[in-house]
């Protein structure tokens, strides 16, 4: 009786699986808009922080600038003497 009652779980846990499945596989409009909007926004937010990349001033010559001063820092630290 166990063994028939768990052929019949397993086989409604299949069907339903490859049915739900089954519905996964094909993009309706409303997925379309979805994806489209996605990526409107990650466009737009990615806009959005160059623009304040550049107000701030962190543009390439500031990452260049920060890297020379780090190498700066670098070469002093390896002159000073070790107490």
């Amino acid at each position: 009786m166990l063994k028939k009652y768990m052929s019949i779980v397993s086989l409604v846990m299949f069907l339903s699986l490859t049915l739900l499945n089954s519905g996964c596989d094909s993009d309706g409009p409303a997925e379309n808009t979805g994806e489209k909007i996605d990526q409107s926004y990650e466009n737009t937010k990615d806009a959005v922080e160059d623009s304040a990349d550049k107000i701030n001033g962190e543009g390439p010559a500031e990452n260049a600038g920060e890297e020379i001063d780090e190498a700066a820092e670098d070469v002093e630290e390896s002159v000073e003497p070790n107490n």
